[in-house]
């Protein structure tokens, strides 16, 4: 008996399959300068040409002209003449506005991750503030505080807060990096300090506290930049400022 094989398909089956995400050039490129902008490791005011960026990262001009007008668009860098881009200066005006936007919108997700966050969600907080607590080097105390935030952000399930959080975690590197010049955290106990307090305001099922000692964790580094004089000011942002 011959039995002719059908070739329909878009039966049943189909449906139980999820999409497949394809991640491109520019989105590498674009994750590559974000994490780089988070982590603090560039200057305010710095330049970016995007044939200068092709160079430097083997790749095409197109799609890393892509990849800054999407980083213009979410502020973290700007649009200037001649098709340059650069990492905006620092005002004391946006380092207040920058902190303030980050207290609200990250103590808010803190608040919301309490009721999520599972054994296993505690246990790898503690242990990403036991490394962070041992570490020295720059590179790693930027990833895991980066780690550290994001684990309990994503907690909170909001697809819109999120994006928003990486937006400003982006425009405040230059921030961040900027006050590390005037006090190190890399041998200061209170680096940490706010995320054993967030830890135990988790344990504790504390809202208002997991949130008031996260706003503590975020002014850490804007607190130096309030206290620096206007020769500071002067210097981070060259004589473009």
């Amino acid at each position: 008996m011959n039995i002719q094989a059908s070739t329909k398909m878009d039966g049943p089956g189909l449906d139980r399959l999820s999409p497949v995400e394809r991640e491109t050039v520019q989105d590498r490129i674009y994750r590559q300068l974000r994490d780089a902008l988070i982590q603090g490791r560039f200057d305010a005011g710095e330049i970016f040409l995007a044939g200068d960026v092709a160079q430097r990262m083997s790749v095409s001009s197109m799609p890393v002209r892509e990849a800054l007008a999407r980083l213009v668009s979410e502020r973290a860098l700007e649009a200037m003449p001649n098709r340059r881009v650069r990492v905006p200066l620092l005002t004391l005006e946006r380092a207040r506005d920058i902190a303030q936007a980050r207290a609200l919108i990250e103590g808010e997700l803190a608040a919301r991750a309490i009721a999520n966050l599972s054994g296993a969600d505690i246990s790898r907080l503690d242990a990403l503030t036991a490394e962070y607590e041992g570490t020295r080097e720059a590179p790693d105390v930027a990833t895991l505080n980066h780690a550290f935030h994001f684990q309990l952000y994503e907690a909170a399930g909001s697809s819109v807060f999120l994006p928003i959080v990486e937006s400003l975690w982006m425009q405040a590197g230059p921030y961040v990096r900027a006050a590390a010049r005037l006090h190190s955290p890399l041998t200061d106990t209170a680096a940490t300090l706010h995320h054993r307090g967030i830890l135990a305001a988790i344990k504790a099922g504390d809202k208002a506290l997991v949130a008031a000692e996260l706003k503590a964790d975020i002014n850490q580094a804007f607190a130096i930049l309030e206290r620096a004089g206007p020769d500071f000011w002067v210097a981070e942002n060259g004589a473009e400022s």
